[in-house]
């Protein structure tokens, strides 16, 4: 099905709205540490404590996060513009670019974050060229500070 609607034109609408800036992190099928920035981040809800973000089907790491029971979301601090940007390189050595720590299910997690969010996949949806995943949050902890921010094309 194709729109009518200028792609271009609807990307840069949408850019009108600012985002705060994640990194979400798993573990491939050998153990492998994956890693990708997203800014496609949500609450969805308190009980179950639900958040969601979405993956394009194009990414590097699609099928990973599509195979994935667990992943960790991190959401960004202003200090770490750096680090999104080494995040969102396709085979950047990401896992050298900041200190981490592993979950108990080994998944390798930031140790500097505004937000930390330990998921479980609990629902896969189709979003047109991307899918949404939903995470129930089995645990979480702030740090606190000033966000990360991505609004018209730009980290702010």
């Amino acid at each position: 099905m194709s729109s009518k609607i200028d792609q271009r034109a609807f990307r840069d609408a949408l850019g009108q709205f600012a985002t705060g800036v994640t990194i979400v992190t798993t573990l491939d099928a050998s153990g492998e540490a994956v890693g990708m920035t997203v800014s496609s981040f949500n609450s969805v809800s308190l009980n179950p404590p639900l958040v969601l973000w979405s993956i394009d089907r194009s990414s590097h790491s699609f099928d990973t996060f599509m195979q994935a029971d667990r992943y960790v979301v991190h959401v960004l601090n202003q200090t770490q513009k750096e680090l999104c940007m080494t995040f969102a390189t396709p085979g950047a050595d990401k896992f050298s670019a900041a200190e981490f720590e592993r979950s108990a299910h080994n998944i390798p997690m930031l140790t500097s974050y505004l937000a930390r969010f330990e998921c479980k996949t609990a629902h896969q949806y189709d979003g047109g060229d991307h899918v949404i995943l939903v995470g129930e949050a089995e645990m979480f902890d702030v740090q606190g500070g000033d966000p990360l921010i991505f609004h018209r094309g730009d980290l702010k």
